[in-house]
């Protein structure tokens, strides 16, 4: 009696999807028309409306819905193709393309790059708001320079790396789950009047969700810091010493790792909506300016090759580890 052939193990079918995942998102981008992370936005958007009250209670609730929906279909997603390689590989094909920025990011920054070149400050401050929500309108060239590094190391962490060790420890539901925490955090999370209250619980668990992460980016960030012309133990010991001074838990490790590998400083004043937040300085070097930007997106890419290759191999050990091919 032949053999019969041997199943695709479920990790590699995670693996080669999160690579093709990947690959979607550097050739093709974000969609400019109905984009499945914008289309739960305003359904969110919709729901926090509804829901809305100066109450933590209510807004653990409204979070609770907003992201135990997409886990839901992403677990029920895995279920329905239990027995279809095939068909897993390409929900987590499209659900990775779906959730990762990391081309979209790659193209506004070089896009204020060569705005800052060119000296265009009406046009770079127009542009700031695709990639940092500050006020640009008080902000020089190195203002903005600076602002649009912060956001190229956040956003790696926040766009690239978390969700694609989500996905490789937690498939389709880490996936979806993670992009809709980060989503809401976007939405809600932040420390004004109408969602002190409502976007606590988002906040906290966006922290949660990237606090890995964003040590992992840091950590790529020091490694890989040669390619930009740094140092690794001079951003690894900036990482460690500068990282507290920054009001978030997970922007500081990513920021004060990258001021270290691009040897500038980073960190200061910043404005939102009429809100002034001092911040902590980050670096010893000089203050990041304009040539500083595509250095900047030049480390981020390269910490996105890194991770896609360590989510894949994440992806094996961890189904293997639960028993992957059944």
């Amino acid at each position: 009696m032949p053999d019969r052939p041997r199943r695709v193990s479920d990790g590699a079918v995670r693996a080669l999807g999160l690579l093709l995942g990947v690959a979607a998102d550097a050739v093709l981008g974000d969609p400019r028309r109905g984009h499945p992370v914008a289309g739960f936005g305003r359904l969110a958007g919709w729901l926090e409306r509804t829901l809305w009250a100066p109450s933590r209670p209510r807004g653990a609730g409204y979070l609770a819905i907003a992201v135990g929906v997409p886990v839901a279909v992403g677990v029920l997603g895995e279920r329905a193709t239990r027995r279809s390689p095939a068909a897993r590989l390409a929900a987590t094909a499209v659900a990775t393309w779906s959730v990762l920025g990391g081309r979209s990011l790659a193209r506004e920054a070089s896009a204020m790059a060569r705005l800052l070149e060119d000296g265009d400050l009406p046009g770079a401050r127009r542009r700031l708001s695709h990639l940092a929500g500050r006020d640009p309108s008080a902000l020089d060239l190195a203002g903005l320079a600076r602002a649009s590094v912060e956001s190229v190391a956040e956003n790696t962490s926040d766009a690239v790396v978390a969700p694609l060790l989500w996905g490789a420890a937690a498939g389709l539901p880490g996936l979806l789950g993670y992009r809709a925490a980060n989503t809401l955090d976007a939405m809600v999370g932040h420390r004004n009047p109408r969602h002190e209250r409502f976007g606590w619980a988002a906040a906290r668990l966006d922290d949660a969700a990237n606090l890995v992460p964003a040590r992992v980016t840091a950590l790529l960030a020091a490694a890989l810091a040669p390619l930009v012309d740094g140092r690794p133990d001079v951003a690894w010991r900036t990482w460690r010493r500068d990282a507290g001074r920054h009001p978030s838990p997970n922007a500081g490790p990513v920021e004060a790792a990258f001021a270290g590998a691009l040897g500038v400083r980073l960190g200061g004043t910043n404005v939102y909506s009429g809100r002034v937040e001092h911040r902590g300085t980050l670096g010893d070097g000089p203050a990041a300016d304009v040539p500083d930007l595509a250095r900047a997106v030049r480390l981020a890419a390269a910490v996105g090759i890194a991770t896609t290759v360590a989510a894949a191999a994440l992806a094996v050990a961890v189904t293997r580890g639960a028993g992957g091919a059944r």
